[in-house]
């Protein structure tokens, strides 16, 4: 693990693996990264937001809750895509098959039960408040 780590900060050690590829593959990559960091940010944005801006809900917690899974996704999602992206960068160096990730259904599914248990909280909300 470590090791990886240390790969994130060391352009060197990236750029001696395998041969230069064709600049655009690098630039798709970076782009990918990019992405991915900003999908980080909005969910990290958007915990920020539950906790300052939705009101109390009717379960004990539930909006504290939601606020700090956003912002833990958010910051695992940047994590996610600095490995992604120097994974990439290496397979691309040495000509191999990209590496696979089961983060993106992961990631889909974790926003997916999120949208449901707020679903689940404005409904108990609404019908608490008749």
């Amino acid at each position: 693990m470590w090791e990886a780590i240390r790969r994130w900060f060391d352009p060197a050690e990236l750029r001696s693996v395998g041969e230069p590829p064709d600049y655009r593959f690098s630039l798709a990559n970076e782009r990918t990264f990019l992405a991915w960091l900003r999908t980080g940010l909005a969910l990290i944005g958007g915990g920020l937001a539950v906790a300052q801006f939705l009101p109390p809900l009717p379960m004990s917690h539930l909006r504290e809750l939601i606020a700090v899974a956003l912002l833990l996704l958010g910051g695992a999602v940047a994590i996610r895509a600095v490995d992604h992206w120097a994974r990439t960068e290496r397979a691309i160096r040495l000509g191999q098959e990209l590496p696979a990730s089961r983060f993106p259904a992961i990631l889909a599914l974790a926003v997916c039960a999120g949208a449901v248990l707020l679903v689940v909280a404005v409904l108990v909300r609404a019908i608490g408040g008749r």
